[in-house]
């Protein structure tokens, strides 16, 4: 339960965002109430209006933090290289998907995960770590639309990769990320890159 003490509007809308992140990762969408919430945050449903207008608006931004943190952990230090840089940002996409394993899976196969709004914060987080492989791991910029489409359906492959990983956990980890960084070079030489 968290402190009924009073917190400025940044700092409780980021705790309230910090404990959606929890709840959604300990039970799907749809088995969570705004009492629940609300009783979870130790504040009034009042309160968590003031900040959310509705259930489905505090999902959209606890997906949009829970987005930015998957990104942020992709980051590799510029001075690696290339290879280095793929280890390190496939390690940090696994840890956060593990770590967050039920929201993913909820997130990757139920209906809010279809929902225009949450889409579209997955097609941002999307294309940003196309663009992060694009511009730090090749050091190119704007792709060909070759190279744009093998990007996009091997970012497709990660995520399908990484659903089959979670619900069966019979491939050791080290051999699915050398899976994953394969299937980005085949991808990458297939698209004419060197």
């Amino acid at each position: 339960m968290v402190n009924r003490l009073r917190l400025g509007t940044d700092e409780r809308r980021a705790q309230l965002l910090g404990l959606g992140l929890r709840l959604f990762n300990e039970r799907a969408y749809d088995a969570i109430s705004i009492d629940d919430i609300a009783a979870a945050a130790g504040i009034s449903k009042g309160l968590l209006y003031h900040y959310f207008s509705s259930k489905h608006v505090f999902y959209v931004e606890t997906v949009k933090v829970a987005a930015e943190e998957l990104i942020a952990r992709t980051r590799a230090p510029d001075e690696l290289p290339p290879e280095q840089k793929l280890t390190r940002a496939l390690d940090g996409y696994l840890d956060y998907v593990e770590q967050n394993s039920r929201a993913f899976l909820t997130l990757m196969r139920s209906g809010v995960g279809v929902d225009a709004e949450v889409s579209e914060v997955m097609e941002r987080t999307r294309r940003a770590l196309i663009k992060r492989i694009v511009e730090q791991g090749l050091g190119l910029g704007a792709p060909r639309p070759i190279l744009r489409v093998a990007l996009r359906a091997w970012i497709g492959f990660v995520e399908g990769a990484s659903l089959d990983w979670l619900e069966h956990r019979d491939v050791p980890r080290v051999e699915l990320r050398a899976l994953l960084a394969s299937a980005l070079a085949n991808a990458l030489q297939t698209a004419g890159v060197p």
